[in-house]
Protein backbone atom coordinates (compact mmCIF):
# COMPACT_ATOMS: atom_id res chain seq x y z
CA UNK A 1 0.00 0.00 0.00
CA UNK A 2 1.51 3.36 -1.01
CA UNK A 3 1.51 6.43 1.24
CA UNK A 4 -1.39 7.90 -0.80
CA UNK A 5 -3.40 4.73 -0.33
CA UNK A 6 -2.63 4.84 3.42
CA UNK A 7 -3.93 8.43 3.56
CA UNK A 8 -7.04 7.42 1.63
CA UNK A 9 -7.56 4.64 4.18
CA UNK A 10 -7.50 7.24 6.96
CA UNK A 11 -3.88 7.59 8.10
CA UNK A 12 -2.10 10.77 7.00
CA UNK A 13 1.63 10.20 7.50
CA UNK A 14 2.48 13.80 6.61
CA UNK A 15 0.22 15.16 9.36
CA UNK A 16 1.52 12.52 11.75
CA UNK A 17 5.07 13.69 11.12
CA UNK A 18 4.10 17.33 11.73
CA UNK A 19 2.40 16.36 14.99
CA UNK A 20 5.45 14.34 16.03
CA UNK A 21 7.68 17.36 15.48
CA UNK A 22 5.50 19.58 17.70
CA UNK A 23 5.20 16.88 20.34
CA UNK A 24 8.99 16.50 20.37
CA UNK A 25 9.38 20.16 21.30
CA UNK A 26 6.81 19.84 24.08
CA UNK A 27 8.48 16.70 25.46
CA UNK A 28 11.90 18.36 25.41
CA UNK A 29 10.50 21.17 27.55
CA UNK A 30 9.68 18.74 30.36
CA UNK A 31 13.11 17.14 30.73
CA UNK A 32 14.46 17.20 34.27
CA UNK A 33 17.75 16.39 35.96
CA UNK A 34 16.61 12.77 36.10
CA UNK A 35 16.05 12.47 32.34
CA UNK A 36 18.22 10.11 30.28
CA UNK A 37 18.32 9.14 26.61
CA UNK A 38 16.98 11.12 23.70
CA UNK A 39 13.60 12.59 22.81
CA UNK A 40 11.94 10.33 20.24
CA UNK A 41 13.74 7.16 21.29
CA UNK A 42 11.88 3.85 21.44
CA UNK A 43 11.75 3.99 25.23
CA UNK A 44 11.80 6.74 27.84
CA UNK A 45 14.48 6.69 30.53
CA UNK A 46 14.77 8.40 33.92
CA UNK A 47 17.14 7.98 36.83
CA UNK A 48 15.96 7.11 40.31
CA UNK A 49 16.63 10.25 42.40
CA UNK A 50 20.04 10.09 44.07
CA UNK A 51 20.49 9.75 47.83
CA UNK A 52 17.53 7.45 48.47
CA UNK A 53 18.10 4.63 50.96
CA UNK A 54 15.66 2.04 49.63
CA UNK A 55 13.63 3.50 46.76
CA UNK A 56 10.38 1.85 45.68
CA UNK A 57 8.80 2.67 42.34
CA UNK A 58 5.07 3.40 42.35
CA UNK A 59 3.25 3.04 39.02
CA UNK A 60 -0.30 3.76 37.91
CA UNK A 61 -2.17 3.75 34.58
CA UNK A 62 -5.42 5.61 34.01
CA UNK A 63 -7.49 7.66 31.58
CA UNK A 64 -10.00 10.49 31.63
CA UNK A 65 -13.06 8.54 30.47
CA UNK A 66 -15.85 10.18 28.51
CA UNK A 67 -14.75 13.65 29.58
CA UNK A 68 -12.97 13.61 26.21
CA UNK A 69 -16.39 13.78 24.52
CA UNK A 70 -17.17 17.03 26.32
CA UNK A 71 -13.79 18.41 25.29
CA UNK A 72 -14.46 17.35 21.71
CA UNK A 73 -17.86 19.06 21.69
CA UNK A 74 -16.35 22.23 23.20
CA UNK A 75 -13.36 22.21 20.87
CA UNK A 76 -10.90 22.21 23.77
CA UNK A 77 -8.07 19.71 24.00
CA UNK A 78 -5.37 20.84 26.43
CA UNK A 79 -7.44 20.60 29.63
CA UNK A 80 -8.03 16.85 29.35
CA UNK A 81 -4.27 16.38 28.97
CA UNK A 82 -3.78 18.24 32.23
CA UNK A 83 -6.56 16.15 33.82
CA UNK A 84 -4.76 12.95 32.86
CA UNK A 85 -1.52 13.94 34.58
CA UNK A 86 -3.11 15.40 37.70
CA UNK A 87 -5.34 12.36 38.20
CA UNK A 88 -2.30 10.13 37.94
CA UNK A 89 -0.24 12.27 40.32
CA UNK A 90 -3.00 11.93 42.93
CA UNK A 91 -3.17 8.17 42.46
CA UNK A 92 0.48 7.73 43.47
CA UNK A 93 0.43 10.56 46.01
CA UNK A 94 -1.83 8.40 48.19
CA UNK A 95 1.22 6.13 48.60
CA UNK A 96 3.42 9.16 49.45
CA UNK A 97 5.21 8.91 46.10
CA UNK A 98 6.85 11.78 44.27
CA UNK A 99 6.25 11.71 40.49
CA UNK A 100 9.34 11.45 38.29
CA UNK A 101 8.09 10.42 34.82
CA UNK A 102 4.96 10.18 32.71
CA UNK A 103 4.04 8.49 29.42
CA UNK A 104 0.90 9.17 27.39
CA UNK A 105 -1.15 7.22 24.87
CA UNK A 106 -3.47 8.96 22.40
CA UNK A 107 -5.53 6.82 20.05
CA UNK A 108 -8.04 8.16 17.56
CA UNK A 109 -9.01 8.72 13.96
CA UNK A 110 -8.37 11.63 11.61
CA UNK A 111 -6.96 13.74 14.42
CA UNK A 112 -5.52 17.07 13.35
CA UNK A 113 -2.09 18.35 14.29
CA UNK A 114 -3.82 21.00 16.42
CA UNK A 115 -5.83 18.39 18.32
CA UNK A 116 -2.87 16.14 19.07
CA UNK A 117 -0.55 19.01 19.94
CA UNK A 118 -3.24 20.58 22.14
CA UNK A 119 -3.66 17.40 24.16
CA UNK A 120 0.10 16.99 24.60
CA UNK A 121 0.44 20.68 25.47
CA UNK A 122 -1.82 20.11 28.49
CA UNK A 123 0.08 16.96 29.45
CA UNK A 124 3.42 18.76 29.20
CA UNK A 125 2.15 21.76 31.20
CA UNK A 126 1.06 19.50 34.06
CA UNK A 127 4.34 17.58 33.92
CA UNK A 128 6.32 20.82 34.23
CA UNK A 129 4.14 21.87 37.18
CA UNK A 130 5.26 18.71 38.99
CA UNK A 131 8.92 18.84 37.84
CA UNK A 132 8.24 15.53 36.10
CA UNK A 133 9.60 14.34 32.77
CA UNK A 134 7.24 13.48 29.95
CA UNK A 135 9.45 10.55 29.04
CA UNK A 136 7.59 9.48 25.91
CA UNK A 137 4.32 8.14 24.59
CA UNK A 138 2.39 6.94 21.57
CA UNK A 139 -0.05 8.53 19.15
CA UNK A 140 -2.02 5.97 17.16
CA UNK A 141 -4.32 6.82 14.25
CA UNK A 142 -6.88 4.00 14.03
CA UNK A 143 -9.64 4.70 11.50
CA UNK A 144 -12.34 2.06 11.62
CA UNK A 145 -11.96 1.68 15.38
CA UNK A 146 -12.70 5.34 16.18
CA UNK A 147 -15.06 7.78 14.50
CA UNK A 148 -13.25 10.59 12.61
CA UNK A 149 -12.06 13.24 15.06
CA UNK A 150 -12.68 11.06 18.11
CA UNK A 151 -9.95 9.84 20.42
CA UNK A 152 -9.16 8.19 23.73
CA UNK A 153 -6.51 9.26 26.16
CA UNK A 154 -4.54 7.29 28.75
CA UNK A 155 -1.26 7.58 30.59
CA UNK A 156 1.18 5.85 32.89
CA UNK A 157 2.97 7.58 35.74
CA UNK A 158 6.10 6.52 37.59
CA UNK A 159 6.82 7.80 41.09
CA UNK A 160 9.28 6.95 43.81
CA UNK A 161 9.11 6.71 47.59
CA UNK A 162 11.32 5.39 50.35
CA UNK A 163 10.00 1.91 51.02
CA UNK A 164 9.61 2.47 54.75
CA UNK A 165 7.80 5.80 54.20
CA UNK A 166 5.17 4.52 51.77
CA UNK A 167 1.54 4.87 52.84
CA UNK A 168 -0.66 1.77 52.74
CA UNK A 169 -3.31 2.66 55.33
CA UNK A 170 -1.88 0.36 57.98
CA UNK A 171 -1.06 3.34 60.23
CA UNK A 172 -4.74 4.34 60.48
CA UNK A 173 -6.13 4.02 64.01
CA UNK A 174 -9.48 4.62 65.78
CA UNK A 175 -9.49 8.25 66.91
CA UNK A 176 -7.94 9.53 63.66
CA UNK A 177 -9.98 12.15 61.81
CA UNK A 178 -10.91 12.58 58.16
CA UNK A 179 -9.82 15.80 56.47
CA UNK A 180 -11.55 16.56 53.17
CA UNK A 181 -9.87 18.43 50.31
CA UNK A 182 -12.28 20.23 47.98
CA UNK A 183 -12.58 19.07 44.39
CA UNK A 184 -12.69 21.40 41.40
CA UNK A 185 -15.79 19.77 39.94
CA UNK A 186 -16.39 16.30 38.54
CA UNK A 187 -12.65 15.75 38.05
CA UNK A 188 -12.53 12.75 35.67
CA UNK A 189 -15.36 10.52 36.87
CA UNK A 190 -19.12 10.22 36.37
CA UNK A 191 -19.19 11.86 32.95
CA UNK A 192 -21.36 9.23 31.29
CA UNK A 193 -24.19 10.00 33.71
CA UNK A 194 -23.46 13.73 33.83
CA UNK A 195 -23.52 14.02 30.03
CA UNK A 196 -26.84 12.19 29.85
CA UNK A 197 -28.41 14.55 32.38
CA UNK A 198 -27.00 17.79 30.97
CA UNK A 199 -27.15 17.09 27.23
CA UNK A 200 -30.08 14.67 26.94
CA UNK A 201 -32.37 15.54 29.87
CA UNK A 202 -31.72 19.29 30.13
CA UNK A 203 -31.01 19.67 26.38
CA UNK A 204 -28.09 22.04 27.04
CA UNK A 205 -25.07 22.61 24.82
CA UNK A 206 -21.51 23.32 25.93
CA UNK A 207 -22.10 27.01 25.13
CA UNK A 208 -25.12 27.37 27.41
CA UNK A 209 -24.96 28.60 30.99
CA UNK A 210 -25.27 25.78 33.49
CA UNK A 211 -28.18 26.68 35.82
CA UNK A 212 -27.15 27.63 39.34
CA UNK A 213 -23.44 27.86 38.59
CA UNK A 214 -22.92 31.08 36.64
CA UNK A 215 -20.56 29.13 34.36
CA UNK A 216 -20.92 27.79 30.86
CA UNK A 217 -21.52 24.06 30.55
CA UNK A 218 -18.06 23.74 28.98
CA UNK A 219 -16.31 25.60 31.82
CA UNK A 220 -18.14 23.64 34.52
CA UNK A 221 -17.61 20.21 32.97
CA UNK A 222 -14.06 20.81 31.78
CA UNK A 223 -12.74 22.28 35.04
CA UNK A 224 -9.30 20.70 35.46
CA UNK A 225 -8.92 17.77 37.84
CA UNK A 226 -7.04 19.22 40.82
CA UNK A 227 -3.61 17.90 41.74
CA UNK A 228 -3.21 17.76 45.52
CA UNK A 229 0.54 17.25 45.44
CA UNK A 230 1.50 20.72 46.65
CA UNK A 231 -1.29 20.73 49.24
CA UNK A 232 -0.38 17.35 50.74
CA UNK A 233 3.29 16.53 50.13
CA UNK A 234 4.67 18.99 52.73
CA UNK A 235 2.80 17.20 55.56
CA UNK A 236 2.95 13.58 54.42
CA UNK A 237 4.94 12.62 57.52
CA UNK A 238 1.87 13.45 59.66
CA UNK A 239 -0.66 11.56 57.55
CA UNK A 240 -1.74 7.98 58.25
CA UNK A 241 -3.64 7.42 55.00
CA UNK A 242 -4.85 9.12 51.83
CA UNK A 243 -7.76 8.30 49.54
CA UNK A 244 -8.15 9.82 46.09
CA UNK A 245 -11.90 10.14 45.46
CA UNK A 246 -12.45 8.90 41.92
CA UNK A 247 -14.88 6.35 40.44
CA UNK A 248 -16.81 4.78 43.30
CA UNK A 249 -17.03 8.05 45.21
CA UNK A 250 -16.22 8.47 48.88
CA UNK A 251 -17.40 5.03 50.05
CA UNK A 252 -15.74 3.12 47.23
CA UNK A 253 -12.34 4.75 47.64
CA UNK A 254 -12.03 5.44 51.36
CA UNK A 255 -12.69 1.78 52.13
CA UNK A 256 -9.60 0.81 50.10
CA UNK A 257 -7.21 2.18 52.72
CA UNK A 258 -8.94 1.05 55.92
CA UNK A 259 -7.07 -1.56 57.98
CA UNK A 260 -8.89 -4.37 59.82
CA UNK A 261 -10.82 -3.21 62.88
CA UNK A 262 -11.43 0.30 61.58
CA UNK A 263 -14.57 1.96 60.26
CA UNK A 264 -14.79 5.39 58.63
CA UNK A 265 -17.72 7.59 59.62
CA UNK A 266 -18.46 10.45 57.21
CA UNK A 267 -20.62 13.37 58.35
CA UNK A 268 -22.79 14.40 55.40
CA UNK A 269 -23.67 17.71 57.06
CA UNK A 270 -20.01 18.73 57.28
CA UNK A 271 -20.18 20.23 53.79
CA UNK A 272 -22.69 21.67 51.35
CA UNK A 273 -23.11 19.92 48.02
CA UNK A 274 -21.65 22.21 45.30
CA UNK A 275 -24.23 23.58 42.80
CA UNK A 276 -23.08 21.32 39.94
CA UNK A 277 -23.81 18.19 41.95
CA UNK A 278 -27.13 19.53 43.24
CA UNK A 279 -28.17 20.20 39.65
CA UNK A 280 -27.18 16.70 38.53
CA UNK A 281 -29.10 15.10 41.39
CA UNK A 282 -32.26 17.19 40.95
CA UNK A 283 -32.41 17.24 37.15
CA UNK A 284 -31.46 13.60 36.81
CA UNK A 285 -33.59 12.44 39.76
CA UNK A 286 -30.55 10.55 41.04
CA UNK A 287 -30.80 8.96 44.48
CA UNK A 288 -28.39 10.05 47.23
CA UNK A 289 -26.94 6.54 47.32
CA UNK A 290 -26.14 6.61 43.61
CA UNK A 291 -24.72 10.13 43.85
CA UNK A 292 -22.27 8.86 46.48
CA UNK A 293 -21.33 5.89 44.31
CA UNK A 294 -20.78 7.83 41.07
CA UNK A 295 -19.51 11.32 41.92
CA UNK A 296 -16.94 12.87 44.26
CA UNK A 297 -19.62 15.35 45.49
CA UNK A 298 -17.05 18.09 45.99
CA UNK A 299 -14.46 15.97 47.83
CA UNK A 300 -11.33 15.26 45.77
CA UNK A 301 -9.03 13.79 48.40
CA UNK A 302 -9.36 12.59 51.99
CA UNK A 303 -6.50 12.51 54.47
CA UNK A 304 -6.65 10.35 57.59
CA UNK A 305 -4.52 11.78 60.38
CA UNK A 306 -4.35 12.35 64.16
CA UNK A 307 -6.41 15.30 65.44
CA UNK A 308 -3.25 17.09 66.56
CA UNK A 309 -1.92 17.27 62.99
CA UNK A 310 -4.99 18.80 61.39
CA UNK A 311 -3.81 22.39 61.74
CA UNK A 312 -0.56 21.75 59.88
CA UNK A 313 -2.43 19.93 57.09
CA UNK A 314 -4.97 22.75 56.78
CA UNK A 315 -2.18 25.31 56.51
CA UNK A 316 -0.37 23.36 53.79
CA UNK A 317 -3.61 23.06 51.81
CA UNK A 318 -4.44 26.74 52.23
CA UNK A 319 -0.99 27.64 50.90
CA UNK A 320 -1.99 25.91 47.67
CA UNK A 321 -5.44 27.51 47.65
CA UNK A 322 -7.28 24.29 48.55
CA UNK A 323 -10.29 24.41 50.88
CA UNK A 324 -10.37 21.73 53.60
CA UNK A 325 -12.76 20.70 56.35
CA UNK A 326 -13.25 17.97 58.94
CA UNK A 327 -15.30 15.27 57.23
CA UNK A 328 -15.58 12.64 59.94
CA UNK A 329 -13.56 10.17 61.97
CA UNK A 330 -12.21 6.65 62.30
CA UNK A 331 -13.90 4.38 64.82
CA UNK A 332 -13.40 0.79 65.89
CA UNK A 333 -15.54 -1.48 63.75
CA UNK A 334 -15.73 -4.29 61.27
CA UNK A 335 -14.65 -2.12 58.33
CA UNK A 336 -16.49 -0.12 55.71
CA UNK A 337 -17.62 3.46 55.32
CA UNK A 338 -20.74 4.80 57.02
CA UNK A 339 -22.28 8.07 55.85
CA UNK A 340 -24.50 9.78 58.41
CA UNK A 341 -26.56 12.98 58.26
Amino acid sequence: MTERQYAAAGVDLESAEAAKERIGRLVAGTRTGLSLGHVGAFGGMVRVPPGMRKPALVLSTDGVGTKVLVALEAGRFDTVGEDLVNHSVNDILVHAARPIAFMDYIAGSALTVEQIAGIVEGIARACRAHDMALAGGETAQMPGLYQPGHYDLAGTIIGVVEEDEALHGDKIRPGDVLLAYASTGLHTNGYTLARRIIFDTLKLSTRDTLPGTGESVADALLAVHKSYFKAVFPVLQHIHGLAHITGGGIPGNLVRILPPGCEAVVQQRSWALPPLFRLLQDAGKVSSAEMHDVFNLGVGMIAVLPPGQVSAAETAAANDGVKTWLLGEIRSGSGGVTIID
